[in-house]
């Protein structure tokens, strides 16, 4: 969602804005981590983004994920409650945490199925986050023990992430990651304005659906 490049294509938004017209005044309601797939709401008018804003602001859109993780969870549904706030011992600047002292945040998950591989256990769960704060899933998930499939950052090793935002990561850390994206879909959001429901959803891409060759 954030441009890379000065290249008017690195971002989502400036190639809405190809699309559109020059005349176009796209906003972003919502954003994505970099490399989780999924839903995205733009509004066409910055009249439009201020209502639609106000509602994500206000707790007012529901959204679901869908996340492979490592190992299998042995519950079958649960709720994750633990507060998030800056990793002050990482090297990774933008790391954050579960701290005593940090912002309330909550996330709900079920096991859609579990999986085994070559490389070992995982599991397919729907995601509700409760709250939301950055990074929280990806967050929430490592701390239960059950890091996102592919998560540079709070996968099994941030170093990962620091070699690659530098281009210089090895097959090794390739190998460990297993995916070169992480397992993170943004797949629904729901709210109601305007007098009427809304509901956009997204399927994930191939290699998603195929991780354990059931579509």
């Amino acid at each position: 969602c954030h441009p890379t490049k000065p290249d008017g294509r690195s971002s989502l938004i400036s190639r809405i804005r190809g699309y559109l017209g020059p005349d176009a005044t796209p906003r972003l309601v919502n954003r994505l981590d970099r490399e989780t797939s999924g839903v995205v709401l733009v509004a066409k008018t910055a009249e439009v983004a201020g209502e639609l804003g106000k509602l994500f602001a206000g707790r007012g859109v529901k959204k679901e994920y869908l996340a492979i993780v490592r190992g299998h969870v042995r519950v079958e549904t649960g709720v994750i409650d633990a507060p998030l706030g800056k990793d002050e011992g990482s090297a990774v600047a933008i790391k954050d945490c579960v701290r005593p002292d940090g912002a309330p945040a909550r996330t709900e998950f079920a096991v859609v199925r579990r999986i085994t591989r070559a490389e070992g256990d995982f599991s397919l769960l729907r995601i509700k986050p409760l709250t939301g704060r950055k990074h929280q899933i990806r967050i929430h998930l490592a701390h239960a023990g059950h890091p996102i499939v592919g998560d540079k950052i709070y996968g099994p090793d941030e170093r990962i992430y620091l070699d690659f935002v530098v281009g210089r990561m090895s097959e090794e850390q390739q190998r460990r990651l297993i995916l070169p994206h992480h397992a993170l879909h943004a797949a629904e959001i729901h709210f109601v304005w305007r007098d009427r429901e809304w509901q956009f959803h997204a399927e994930p891409e191939r290699w998603f659906l195929e991780f354990d060759g059931v579509e």
